[in-house]
């Protein structure tokens, strides 16, 4: 299991509010509610969760959920050294100890009866059971529960429960618009304001193509590769090629086509 653990530091992380989600997250762990994002791959869903946990000085762990994730993985474990048992605290333990943001990114990867630990968290006693150790942890005011998701990729083998999908209040994110997504692109890769803009009509162009059987649009994290891989020299159809297009689609007549929507936008 990957975890993320990130110590609050001065504001650093680049984000432009799109909508009021900032204020609605401060009034979320103002009023110690547990936040779930909805919204597509890429769009900017866990840079907002690391803008805010600097935004409110809080430590920031993150839990990249997958099928094979336990209830362990997130409260802990006994381990053995020097011939002595100790335990150890998961993400989530420690979020709650230490007054943290736990944040579950893709949270419908985990299994339905590790989720289940959550529950008592997410709801008016905000305590964490644990079993193995016998203590129940009372969270404190600090303590936020963030978890992602992306609605496109629910089916009914890996959809959020009722049960756990009410105990949130729910934000919903989408791509930026043109002008929002020129400014992220040019901040952060530092390319000029001409070629940011191009790259986030390219974007937009892409995904309105509705001819082409794709599981994702073009991401504002896959443009932002592209702007990189430009500032650093490489040909503005070969950045897009390499960070736009191959990595939606493995069906060459869709790449072929789509490389001749770069093209457009990007004449010789």
């Amino acid at each position: 299991m990957k975890t993320i653990e990130l110590k609050p530091t001065k504001q650093s992380s680049f984000y432009i509010q799109q909508h009021n989600e900032v204020e609605l997250c401060t009034q979320a762990w103002k009023n110690q509610l547990p936040v779930l994002l909805k919204g597509p791959t890429g769009c900017g869903k866990t840079r907002f969760v690391q803008y805010m946990a600097e935004k409110l000085g809080r430590k920031l762990y993150t839990v990249a959920c997958h099928e094979d994730l336990t209830a362990t993985d997130l409260l802990g474990r006994h381990l053995i050294a020097d011939g002595k048992t100790y335990w150890q605290d998961g993400p989530l333990t420690k979020a709650v100890r230490e007054g943290a943001i736990c944040y579950l990114d893709e949270v419908v990867e985990a299994r339905k009866d590790t989720i289940v630990v959550i529950h008592p968290l997410t709801d008016d006693r905000r305590i964490l059971p644990i079993d193995r150790t016998g203590e129940i942890l009372q969270a404190p005011d600090e303590f936020m529960l963030i978890a992602s998701y992306n609605p496109g990729y629910q089916n009914l083998l890996k959809g959020m429960k009722p049960s756990t999908r009410q105990r949130f209040i729910s934000m919903k994110f989408d791509y930026p618009a043109i002008k929002v997504e020129t400014e992220i692109i040019k901040s952060e890769t530092n390319v000029d304001i001409e070629t940011a803009r191009q790259l986030a009509e390219l974007a937009n162009s892409l995904r309105e193509l509705k001819d082409f059987d794709l599981e994702e649009s073009a991401s504002t994290r896959l443009l932002i590769y592209a702007g990189n891989l430009i500032k650093s020299g490489i040909s503005i159809l070969e950045a897009c090629q390499t960070a736009i297009i191959e990595p939606l689609t493995d069906d060459e007549d869709v790449i072929e086509a789509l490389v001749e929507v770069v093209k457009a936008k990007f004449p010789t």
